[in-house]
């Protein structure tokens, strides 16, 4: 469970989100309805808000409100969603449950599942935009952000992580060289980036000075890392209704920590990166406690 400081900043932190998210996404009557429909039923499926908690608390860290920083959080839920909506996708990974529901795909068909991504996709940076017209932001570090943003869900961000992740499943990886630097590749570009981007997202909008950035940048690497270690050890070990899905990494022969390593040299390696995570915060002096908790928190989680 999370420490009670850190759960109350979280949780406080993800209502904020969710109240953003209702307020910005369109209704279920919008026409046409059913795309409309499609895009609330995976945002509003459940999720930890990780990300928009992640713009936020950069933002906080560099000494300014969160609320600041509101519709570029939105955002990037919206592009995390909208991946993996994608990425449940019979021509990926072929799921039939997220978080706990028939996926996406599963309730509108392959084709409005597709498009309810590209939509998602598309709102984020519609809500990327909005945020030069808060009050107290800056509008020339916008199109910065927007910059930070689709360098990490792009093809050498998010995009480019996947398309390796999917070249080195059903046990492709096996014939490959370097295996540990290509999975190092994978999950730096497929999940770390973007929570790299979420947090210098948030702080470029505070105004964060170059020094800020690069530790952020330090720290939502390490995490990234880390989080998505944690996500394949939970593929394999986790109670697969506390998880919402059932585990399709061994299934899809993917190449993963525990495939490469096993599970303890996993959790090791883990645990490594959350300590340089947190030695990265170092300039932030006493305003970083709550990342270094979220950091050892994110391989603590048992979903």
């Amino acid at each position: 469970m999370m420490p009670e400081p850190l759960h109350t900043y979280f949780e406080s932190r993800r209502q904020m989100a969710e109240k953003a998210l209702n307020q910005y996404l369109d209704t279920t009557q919008s026409h046409p309805e059913i795309i409309h429909e499609a895009m609330r039923y995976s945002v509003f499926a459940g999720g930890k808000r990780l990300r928009p908690v992640l713009v936020l608390a950069g933002a906080e860290i560099c000494g300014r409100r969160p609320e600041i920083a509101l519709p570029t959080a939105t955002a990037m839920e919206l592009i995390h969603t909208y991946s993996l909506v994608h990425d449940d996708l019979p021509a990926m990974d072929d799921d039939d449950l997220r978080r706990g529901r028939p996926t996406n795909h599963k309730v509108y068909g392959e084709a409005v599942a597709i498009l309810a991504g590209d939509a998602l996709l598309t709102k984020a940076f519609e809500l990327i935009a909005r945020n030069a017209k808060i009050p107290g932001v800056r509008p020339q570090t916008v199109p910065a952000v927007v910059q930070l943003i689709a360098h990490g869900a792009g093809t050498f961000g998010m995009i480019g992580g996947q398309v390796l992740d999917m070249q080195a499943e059903g046990g492709k990886w096996e014939k490959l060289k370097n295996h540990a630097s290509l999975l190092q590749e994978i999950h730096r570009h497929k999940t770390a980036a973007l929570i790299r981007a979420s947090l210098q997202a948030g702080a470029t909008l505070a105004g964060a000075t170059p020094k800020q950035l690069t530790a952020l940048g330090h720290y939502g690497d390490r995490i990234g890392m880390a989080f998505q270690i944690a996500d394949d050890i939970l593929d394999v070990v986790a109670d697969k209704k506390k998880l919402g899905k059932r585990g399709s990494d061994a299934k899809n022969k993917k190449l993963t920590f525990p495939a490469l390593y096993g599970l303890v040299e996993s959790r090791r390696k883990a645990q490594v990166l959350v300590e340089e995570a947190k030695a990265a915060l170092e300039p932030f002096g006493r305003r970083a406690q709550v990342l270094k908790q979220l950091a050892n928190y994110i391989i603590e989680r048992d979903h």
